[in-house]
């Protein structure tokens, strides 16, 4: 009678194994028996929606190190967001009168990454499950798969209307970049097998091919590194990001993951580089370093006062080093020494130029002071004043440039630093042998302008002719 009862369980073996394979053709794994009683099967926990888990620290860990070993206090718990679990992989001898009349032995059970550490209570749930005369396979990776053994094993918490998967664990740190790396790699490897239709070529890639955003919007690779590429070389990185029109709209930008998986190394850098000016420039109180090779943002101290000492002006760049004044971005020069004006005139005139209460003029007054700003607007009016004198009331030696007040007489000048003949009137250099020749040949500007009519007014000069002083003379 057991013969024919072998056959047929044999038969529904057979059966039961191929409905597996073609459902999950992954799952079964080739085990090396020859007698073909044992079998393999690797099953991965798929959590479905993405799961809050969180990894807490169940104690064993310290009981093991000893009181001098272990660490005192609270252990926060690592909170995760997964959508899979590491793989459970089995070992089951089958029976020759399985399933009618002996149940399955599970020779061995491995928990990938070893995130579960109570084997044996899964182990005695799966066996409980078997019923005579039904194959328990099929239920067995479904259950594990869909991972409604950890409801039963009191794995999920609902607490203040949240639900969680709590996994205790005695190295908590350790295990949490163990299992963000591989849901990485199985939401890679499934979205890898599927094709995809590009929004924005509308050609149908396969998954390698693509990119799915954290929007959740897919696009493929070659579209994604076309205006990306383009964009960042034209330092555009706000649209460096989700192609998609509503995206666009909100101004939905790519994380640093997202872009790496796209363009180059270089261009990684530079999109970074970007990025990080674009914060800087968005806070007033930010220069950037004035050397060539450099340009870093540099922001201004956070426990520098503005008191007026002149050191709120001192930067030095975070990447090279380089000391600097964030008003005439020249070497730090030291608080008691003066901008110069030249330099300084820029800020001046925007600062002038700006109303009270502007956005413009605060945020002038939160980049270089207030105070500083009032007494650099002083002392340019001053300088201003200074200058439109010496223009108006002065003339400047063509050879050595100083300045020349002439109080009366003629306008033949002689500088009295270098002793160069020049013209007080319109600042031409004069021949020192005949510096007359100037102003008594036709046609030049200053013809017969020796002296101002202001000078023959005053000193009620008269002209005299030649032929008067040559009959004054007989």
């Amino acid at each position: 009678m057991s013969g024919p009862i072998i056959s047929e369980c044999a038969l529904m073996q057979e059966e039961e194994l191929q409905v597996l394979e073609s459902i999950y053709p992954d799952c079964v794994l080739p085990s090396g028996d020859a007698s073909g009683s044992i079998k393999k099967l690797e099953v991965l926990i798929e959590l479905g929606d993405r799961t809050s888990v969180h990894i807490v620290d169940d104690g064993s860990a310290h009981t093991i190190a000893g009181p001098s070993q272990s660490t005192t206090g609270h252990v926060p718990p690592e909170i995760l967001s997964l959508s899979s679990l590491p793989s459970i992989l089995l070992e089951v001898y089958l029976p020759p009168k399985y399933p009618l009349g002996q149940a399955p032995q599970i020779n061995s059970l491995h928990i990938s990454h070893d995130w579960f550490t109570n084997p044996a209570s899964l182990r005695k749930q799966l066996l409980d499950m078997y019923q005579l005369g039904e194959g328990v396979l099929y239920t067995w990776v479904e259950r594990l798969r869909s991972g409604e053994f950890l409801k039963d094993l009191g794995l999920y918490v609902h607490m203040n209307g949240e639900e969680f998967l709590r996994i205790p664990h005695p190295m908590p740190r350790l295990l949490a970049p163990r299992l963000i790396a591989n849901d990485t790699a199985q939401q890679t490897s499934q979205f890898s097998q599927h094709s995809y239709e590009c929004t924005v070529c509308f050609n149908s890639r396969k998954g390698s091919r693509c990119l799915s955003l954290s929007c959740g919007h897919i696009f493929c690779r070659e579209c994604l590194e076309d205006g990306w590429k383009l964009y960042i070389a034209e330092g555009d990185i706000s649209r460096v990001g989700c192609l998609d029109p509503a995206c666009v709209k909100e101004g939905l930008e790519a994380n640093e993951e997202e872009v790496r998986r796209v363009v180059t190394e270089e261009e990684v850098r530079r999109w970074l580089w970007l990025r990080q000016k674009r914060v800087f420039e968005r806070d007033p109180q930010t220069v950037h370093c004035p050397m060539a090779l450099c340009q870093a943002p540099v922001p201004k101290p956070v426990d520098l006062i503005d008191d007026g000492s002149g050191w709120e002006r001192l930067r030095t760049c975070p990447a090279c080093s380089y000391s600097f004044c964030a008003f005439c971005k020249r070497t730090w020069h030291g608080s008691l020494t003066d901008c110069p004006i030249p330099l300084s005139e820029k800020v001046i005139a925007e600062y002038s130029s700006s109303s009270d209460g502007s956005t413009e003029r605060k945020n002038l007054e939160l980049r270089y002071g207030a105070r500083n700003l009032a007494k650099l607007v002083a002392r340019w009016q001053e300088e201003k004043a200074n200058r439109e004198y010496f223009e108006e009331n002065s003339t400047s030696c063509p050879h050595c440039s100083v300045r020349v007040q002439k109080s009366h007489g003629c306008n033949h000048m002689t500088c009295a630093k270098c002793k160069t003949h020049f013209c007080y009137r319109c600042g031409q250099r004069l021949q020192p042998n005949n510096p007359y020749a100037h102003f008594s040949t036709p046609n030049l500007p200053c013809y017969q302008q020796l002296f101002d009519q202001s000078e023959l007014d005053t000193h009620d000069w008269q002209p005299v002719e030649l032929l008067d002083i040559a009959f004054e003379g007989e």
